[in-house]
């Protein structure tokens, strides 16, 4: 116990936030707590920078602010194709190492969906230079959209990047 004690009081301290005087603000306060002031757009541009174009970038945030409001509007314009699947759930995985990078493994266990736990613990920490790893992740991936619970999965990844940007 004091071998775990002193590892876990070396990890950065988790990002805390205090609000006052928000009487009639409960937009912007929601607002403020799904998007972590900002830190989880900052996040994605240390992740992809280069790699994704900045409409991409606004757009991913986006999600992971109000899931199920933007997923809904994709399904509408029908953009939620198994490419579509397949990239975000990349993208929201490599995000989701990020911010909980600053935790026990333990720590994001618990505050991980119960439903999706197990698949969301392997992808978290899939060896990519392991080729039977990187099939292994290809077919979990691949597992999700044929069993069509991608959007649920999607939902749960995006909520769980919010709860992992705040302490």
């Amino acid at each position: 116990e004091i071998i775990n004690l002193m590892a876990i009081c070396g990890l950065p301290k988790g990002t805390e936030y205090f609000f006052s005087d928000l009487h009639g603000e409960y937009e912007a306060f929601v607002h403020l707590l799904r998007s972590s002031s900002g830190i989880i757009r900052e996040k994605i541009r240390e992740t992809f920078g280069h790699l994704i174009p900045e409409e991409e970038e606004v757009q991913l945030a986006n999600l992971i602010y109000y899931p199920d409001r933007n997923l809904g509007k994709i399904r509408k314009t029908g953009l939620f194709t198994e490419d579509f699947q397949k990239i975000t759930i990349y993208r929201l995985v490599q995000i989701c190492k990020v911010v909980s990078s600053k935790y026990t493994r333990s720590k994001v266990r618990k505050k991980m969906p119960r439903e999706f736990a197990y698949v969301i613990d392997e992808l978290l920490h899939v060896d990519y230079n392991d080729d039977n790893k990187r099939i292994y992740y290809s077919e979990i991936i691949h597992s999700i959209i044929d069993n069509s619970v991608a959007d649920k999965f999607i939902v749960a990844l995006c909520e769980l990047i919010q709860n992992l940007t705040i302490d």
